[in-house]
């Protein structure tokens, strides 16, 4: 009986250990199947994507970035395609010298290569691709690509690059790209269409029209969907959205107009704008020195900035847009229509000029006695005393109110970057300009000068520009502008771009013609008679000699005893024919001395070209360049002879380029 209770006992045992395996399978089995419906059903979607991630790579496909061509459609700035050799440090898993020395037995790597990586790679983040050598040759692409399982983390793509085949000819206008810094890069994720449409985007506008266009330029970025294997290799292509390529653009500028007047300007520093008054089109920009925007698209080397940035000279500003420079007596003919408009003067008031005029005790000169003079005569022979006491008469905040809508001191809303707004005078203007209260007041002594341009007049050659081009247009204010057109990538079609709509600014029709037959007058009998003797047209102008540094009312202005950079700068505007202008320039030679001298015969060869088709001969450039020319000399060219010649194509490129060769190799 023991026996067999004890049999009992122990199948009574096993049943509940068999029980409780049972109960443990279960649970198991429960939770395999739980968690086989949270991965099949529940997470269906997530894990789906994500294993369709690691199938595929979608690779951002770079729209081609649209081309900028002049008027006439010389191409300015273009693309062509290339190689490079790119490594992507968090890849990397030796140190990087010892991987470019041993890259470089097979590729040339120059010094200034590595300068340029070790840049970039200290300004991006390390899983980025950056590019070690440019512009690989077919023959060293096919050298590294024999040797490339060597270099795990390295890689050779094709890229669009960027290039200006006219060099330094019109860069401040055109402005360059380069490879977008940190600021750039924050400024594009803060958009979530920035941040897609900028994948695979290693470029960007810095400068110009490359910068104010970027979005017509830049186009729409594409998307290549690829099934890769389990390293990463492209297997095949499984869907694609091109891209869509930038916009072309047409500026307004007339490049071989450009270029001629960059050349005779010589080694000498200024700028000049001419703008069409009836349209508000500009057509020359120019800012000498000038700089080479080739040499910013992949970084310039250090030194070549350092050369660049601390020169003297200041090639890197844009004169015409941030230049500021007291507009001298070409300020006096908008002086006198201030004088007729607001009533203080007459077309036949007259003022004795005796060389010199007395205010407050002090004397201010005018140069040699003109006797009596009216309005016309006051222009076309510069007479200071009848502007002095014309300033004195209005006041500086009168002068300040008539001055402004024709855009002295006020940007003027050119679709270029950088503008300088430059300073137009006002009591409320110096309030706020200095701190010590006694700086603050205005004395009526500081107005005299304003009204032949000195004093705290700073103005840039484009707001001059366009102030004389309103004058020519009767009063007509239109906004000048650098871009005339976009290009439809599919049609290949030009687009005129709109712009602002005319603004009369209200002159009454007998003020203006008088003012205009006193610059007529100037290159008629006055200071600019020489420089425009024989010309095929009728222009009206005004010379101006600026002070770059002040001289006292005392002493006698003496070139020779001034560092060159203090010597007087030499300016000039204009407009032509006289009966219907269809260009206005103003023009500045630094520290040139007299304007008729210098900026004068520039603008002459400039009026030449657009209205009688002449170009200047390689005498008579030698000569403006030496400041030894008035009017033409030598057997002139034709502009049709010197034309730059257009792309023999429309500016097209092709649509896109991948962010990454297949494979890295062709």
């Amino acid at each position: 009986m023991t026996e067999l209770r004890n049999v009992e006992a122990e199948l009574t045992r096993f049943r509940l250990r068999l029980l409780a395996v049972a109960l443990v399978v279960l649970g198991c089995f429960a939770l395999l199947g739980w968690r086989l419906y949270t991965l099949q059903v529940l997470r269906y979607d997530e894990l789906a994507a994500r294993a369709e991630t690691n199938r595929t790579a979608v690779v951002p496909i770079v729209p081609n970035r649209g081309d900028i061509v002049d008027r006439n459609g010389v191409v300015l700035a273009t693309n062509y395609k290339a190689y490079t050799l790119e490594i992507t440090p968090s890849r990397i898993k030796q140190p990087m010298d010892e991987l470019i020395d041993a890259i470089a037995q097979i590729v040339d790597i120059t010094p200034r290569d590595r300068k340029r990586f070790k840049r970039l790679r200290g300004d991006s983040r390390s899983f980025e691709s950056l590019p070690l050598r440019m512009r690989l040759t077919d023959e060293e692409v096919a050298r590294f690509a024999a040797q490339r399982y060597r270099f795990p983390g390295t890689d050779i793509k094709a890229r669009l690059f960027r290039t200006y085949p006219l060099g330094e000819t019109g860069g401040h206008v055109v402005g360059y790209i380069g490879r977008i810094n940190p600021r750039e890069k924050e400024r594009i994720e803060e958009s979530e269409e920035d941040t897609a449409n900028y994948r695979g985007t290693d470029y960007i506008g810095k400068l110009g029209v490359e910068s104010s266009y970027e979005r017509d330029l830049h186009g729409t970025t594409g998307v290549e969907q690829m099934e890769t294997a389990a390293g990463g290799r492209a297997v095949r292509k499984l869907a694609s959205h091109p891209a869509t390529p930038g916009n072309s653009i047409q500026l307004t500028i007339d490049i071989t107009l450009q270029k001629m007047v960059e050349e005779l300007y010589g080694n000498r520093r200024g700028a000049l704008v001419a703008i069409d008054p009836t349209t508000g089109e500009v057509l020359a920009l120019v800012s000498k020195p000038t700089y080479d925007p080739n040499w910013f698209v992949e970084g310039i080397d250090q030194e070549s900035w350092d050369e660049l940035n601390n020169s003297i000279d200041k090639p890197l500003l844009n004169r015409a847009l941030r230049g500021l420079y007291p507009p001298g007596s070409t300020y006096k003919p908008f002086m006198g229509l201030a004088g007729l408009e607001t009533g203080k003067r007459a077309p036949g008031s007259i003022t004795m000029d005796n060389g010199s005029w007395t205010f407050g005790g002090n004397t201010f000169r005018s140069g040699h006695a003109l006797g009596p003079v009216d309005l016309r005569r006051a222009i076309t022979y510069s007479s200071n005393v009848y502007f002095y006491q014309l300033a004195n008469d209005m006041g500086v905040n009168a002068i300040h109110d008539f001055m402004k809508p024709l855009g002295f001191g006020q940007p003027t809303g050119i679709d270029l970057p950088g503008e300088t707004r430059g300073i137009l005078p006002s009591t409320e203007w110096k309030k706020n300009a200095y701190r010590r209260p006694a700086q603050q007041k205005w004395y009526a002594g500081e107005t005299i000068s304003l009204g032949i341009g000195q004093g705290y007049n700073s103005f840039t050659m484009l707001q001059l520009a366009s102030a004389t081009a309103t004058l020519a247009a009767d009063g007509v204010h239109r906004q000048p502008h650098v871009v005339k057109a976009r290009q439809d990538p599919d049609t290949l079609a030009f687009k005129d771009i709109p712009v602002a709509d005319p603004v009369p600014l209200g002159y009454a029709p007998p003020h203006v013609a008088v003012v205009k037959r006193g610059m007529v007058g100037v290159t008629q009998e006055g200071t600019s008679r020489r420089v425009f003797a024989g010309a095929p047209y009728l222009s009206g102008g005004k010379t101006g000699t600026a002070q770059a540094v002040t001289i006292s009312q005392k002493s006698r202005y003496n070139a020779a005893k001034l560092a060159e950079h203090q010597r007087d700068h030499s300016l000039y505007i204009a407009f032509a024919p006289a009966d219907q202008p269809r260009i206005a320039v103003a023009a500045i030679v630094e520290n040139a001395g007299f304007g008729a001298a210098h900026a004068a015969p520039l603008v002459r060869r400039v009026m030449d070209y657009w209205l009688a088709g002449i170009y200047p001969s390689e005498q008579d450039i030698k000569a403006v360049q030496n400041g030894q020319a008035a009017a033409p000399l030598g057997t002139p060219r034709s502009v049709a002879e010197m034309a730059l010649a257009p792309a023999s194509t429309p500016a097209s490129t092709p649509a896109s380029t991948p962010a990454s060769a297949p494979e890295s190799a062709p």
